[in-house]
């Protein structure tokens, strides 16, 4: 049973489990609220940057309302730029499998397709199936310093276009009829393109991560075809087993992760099962390179709505 943490406490070195050695601790005796006092706040946020992943069992007493309190606590909460909220809050965005674009099963760091992306985001689960079900986070600081000396610095001087328009039907060719429909009306209802540098530095930390994930369409100055080969490179230092960190979900839990320095994939293993985890989204800032530019949005392009009814 989890205790409460009081007034004036804050997490010790007895509270975190860490799961593996570059990625995911499990804090415990914690019960998330929107009245946490700031050292225990700002011991997630320490522990969010060691991490990158944090994971808390036997939150169930966590409701929508509960949760953006919480999370608010981090920062500022931002909707889903294309996607609305749950019914009756500011924020939260509800992934649920018997619907549309529920089953996020590829390799992504949430909305890079806008510039300033996400700085955390923090999931709750909610309906979570028998069998099945789990998310994979990786590190993408431990992914940039895993390359060689040479890969460094080609992706250290390489820029990328982000979108959130993009071939669907290769990228999950048994996407259902429901999912295909949702990706065309609901996530592309709006569609971005946003250049990022591929190494970013982190604001916090001041480490260098790759910014990578399935909204990456080319690299700049390359072709879509040499791109291609290129991210498979890069991505497979990202995905590397030994960056990355897997959790069995329980109904009740709730994940927070560093959108800055992690990808993560949910697992399309429970076939009829039903999931449903809900999102809130704290604010993040524009990256920056390794040279000082930051990123932009280059095309921002609302679809007429004849499109979306097509």
């Amino acid at each position: 049973m989890t205790k409460p943490v009081l007034v004036d406490a804050s997490i010790t070195q007895a509270d975190v489990a860490p799961l593996t050695v570059r990625v995911g601790a499990e804090i415990r005796n914690v019960r998330l609220s929107g009245d946490l006092p700031h050292a225990v706040v700002a011991g997630i946020n320490d522990l969010l940057l060691r991490h990158k992943v944090v994971f808390f069992r036997d939150q169930g007493h966590l409701d929508d309302a509960e949760q953006q309190r919480f999370a608010r606590l981090l920062g500022d909460l931002v909707p889903h730029p294309t996607q609305g909220p749950v019914a009756g809050t500011a924020s939260i965005l509800e992934l649920d499998s018997s619907r549309g674009g529920g089953r996020a099963d590829q390799w992504h760091t949430d909305v890079t397709f806008v510039d300033a992306y996400p700085k955390f985001s923090v999931l709750r689960g909610v309906v979570i199936p028998p069998v099945g079900g789990d998310t994979i986070w990786a590190n993408t600081t431990a992914a940039y310093e895993s390359l060689p000396t040479a890969l460094k610095l080609l992706a250290d001087n390489l820029w990328a276009v982000h979108s959130n328009a993009y071939d669907y039907a290769a990228a999950r060719p048994r996407a259902t009829d429901a999912e295909k429909k949702h990706f065309d009306e609901v996530f592309t209802s709006t569609v971005y393109e946003t250049e990022h540098p591929v190494v970013r530095v982190h604001p916090e930390t001041g480490e260098r991560t790759l910014l990578l994930g399935n909204f990456v369409q080319r690299f700049v100055g390359l072709s879509k075809n040499d791109s291609q080969k290129l991210y498979e490179v890069f991505q497979s230092y990202v995905t590397a087993p030994e960056n990355t960190v897997r959790w069995r979900w329980r109904a009740g839990d709730v994940a927070i992760w560093d959108n800055r320095a992690t990808q993560h994939y949910a697992v399309n293993d429970y076939g009829d099962g039903h999931r449903v985890v809900r999102r809130a989204t704290v604010d993040g800032d524009v990256p920056v390179g390794i040279d000082g530019r930051r990123s932009a949005t280059r095309t921002k392009v609302a679809k007429p709505a004849t499109a979306k009814a097509a």
